[in-house]
C-alpha cells in the first residue's frame, strides 16, 4: 500500500482522519473521527465490557492499527481509572511517524498520553512496549490471516477498512481467525453491522446487539463470545 496516496482531510466533529486513494475510503469516519472512535470502541466496547464485568485488567486486540487513533482514547480513558491494559494493534502497512504525528491528535487526549504514544510508537511496532505503569502496547506489522498470539483478547475493536473496500478482511475466514482470539464472555465491536457479519458471528458462537451507531450511522454490531 502507498504512503503517497495519502491526504488528511477534516471530519464532522473538526478533527482529521487520513483519506487513502489507493483504498477509497478514509481511515475514520468523514462524520467525525474522534467521536466515532469514542462511540464505537470506547463506549460501547471497553466501557460496556469493564461496566458489566467490572475487570480491572483487560486485553484489547484492535485490527487495523491505523492511526492509533483508538489506542490513544484507550489511553485517555483509562487515565483516572484502576484498570490495566495490554493493548495489541494488528496493521499490515504502519503508517510513518511524521504522518502519526501530524494528525492533530495531540488535541483529543491528555498531553501526557500523546507525548508517550509518538515517543513509543516506533518501539511498539518492534516489541511490546510498557508506557506507563497500567498501560503496555504492541503493533503487531503483520497482515491479519498471518497473526498468531499465545493469549486471549477480552475486548477486540475490529476497525478495517469497510468490506466493499476490503472484502477479505470481513469473510468467514477472517472472521474466525480472529474470532479464535477472543475469550469467552470477550466483546468484538465494530462500526459496520451487515447480515453477513451478524450470520458469521453467531455461526462463530457470539450472541449479536444491534447498538445504535455513531454519528452517520443508525447502527453498529457489538458480539459477545459465549
Amino acid at each position: 500500500m502507498s504512503m503517497t496516496n495519502m491526504d488528511f482531510v477534516t471530519t464532522g466533529d473538526g478533527s482529521k482522519t487520513l483519506y487513502n486513494a489507493e483504498i477509497g475510503e478514509c481511515y475514520h469516519s468523514k462524520h467525525g473521527a474522534v467521536q466515532e472512535s469514542r462511540h464505537v470502541f470506547i463506549k460501547t466496547g471497553l466501557d460496556h465490557y469493564v461496566q458489566k464485568t467490572g475487570a480491572s485488567d483487560v486485553s484489547i486486540l484492535e485490527v487495523g492499527f491505523g492511526t492509533g487513533l483508538n489506542f490513544l482514547q484507550t489511553a485517555d480513558y483509562i487515565r483516572d481509572k484502576s484498570i490495566q491494559v495490554d493493548y495489541v494493534g494488528i496493521e499490515g502497512f504502519p503508517l510513518p511517524l511524521a504522518t502519526v504525528a501530524a494528525t492533530g491528535y495531540n488535541e483529543t487526549v491528555d498531553a501526557a498520553v500523546w507525548s508517550a504514544y509518538v515517543n513509543n510508537y516506533e518501539g511498539a511496532l518492534q516489541r511490546s512496549v510498557r508506557i506507563h505503569e497500567r498501560l503496555q502496547f504492541y503493533i503487531a506489522h503483520t497482515l491479519l490471516m498471518d497473526f498468531q498470539s499465545e493469549k486471549g483478547f477480552d475486548v477486540v475493536y475490529f476497525d478495517a477498512f469497510a468490506a466493499i473496500h476490503q472484502p477479505e478482511m470481513w469473510n468467514d475466514t477472517a472472521l474466525a481467525h480472529v474470532a479464535q482470539f477472543v475469550k469467552p464472555g470477550g466483546v468484538f465491536v465494530t462500526y459496520a453491522i451487515t447480515g453477513n457479519l451478524k450470520r458469521s458471528m453467531k455461526s462463530l458462537g457470539f450472541s449479536i446487539e444491534k447498538a445504535p451507531g455513531a454519528p452517520g450511522k443508525r447502527e453498529m454490531l457489538r458480539a459477545t463470545k459465549q
